[in-house]
């Protein structure tokens, strides 16, 4: 009497996915897309304020920008190094969960005050790691003189790593767990 060894059942579509593994071209992900400067990164013109503005008008200009943080130096300009910052957390936490008055709070009462922020000399490292440790959405990058030049996101690092990884990440089903795209034939 032979014998026969059970051999597990493979879904065709999980294989198919697998084949076409094999011939796709992928990015590795190096050292290198770590250490890039900074300046690879969106590097959207940061919205200041003095301190002697007041959050309803920080919050009226990341609302017309689409922002989620405003920097503060010492005269509202970038001409001036950076003395605090003021984010949507904030906003939710120093101002609507204690029942402030937006228009009745100014800047200096609720910003951060001496935020950890990066030179624009830094490599990409560096963001994710203050991002990662300090819990930021937003750094600030400033100049040799302190003064703010930029912000970056967790979006614009987002989509960084998007533009780094394209086919691995613009060629995923539709729906998570789906093995195979539908084709537009018969949808």
């Amino acid at each position: 009497m032979q014998s026969e060894i059970d051999e597990p059942q493979v879904d065709s579509a999980n294989e198919a996915y697998f084949d076409d593994l094999d011939e796709r071209a992928t990015t590795r992900f190096d050292e290198s897309i770590l250490q890039a400067p900074i300046s690879v990164l969106s590097r959207r013109i940061p919205i200041v304020f003095s301190e002697s503005d007041t959050v309803l008008t920080a919050v009226r200009a990341m609302q017309k920008e689409h922002r989620g943080v405003v920097l503060i130096s010492e005269d509202g300009t970038r001409q001036t190094p950076l003395i605090g910052i003021f984010t949507e957390r904030d906003l939710l936490l120093r101002i609507i969960d204690r029942g402030r008055e937006p228009g009745d709070v100014c800047l200096r009462e609720v910003m951060i005050k001496d935020p950890e922020c990066l030179p624009r000399t830094a490599p990409v490292a560096w963001v994710l790691n203050k991002m990662s440790v300090g819990g930021f959405r937003h750094v600030p990058i400033i100049d040799a003189r302190g003064r703010p030049v930029f912000v970056v996101s967790v979006k614009d690092v987002v989509e960084y790593l998007v533009d780094a990884f394209p086919c691995e990440i613009h060629n995923l089903p539709p729906e998570y767990g789906q093995q195979r795209y539908r084709t537009r034939d018969g949808g």
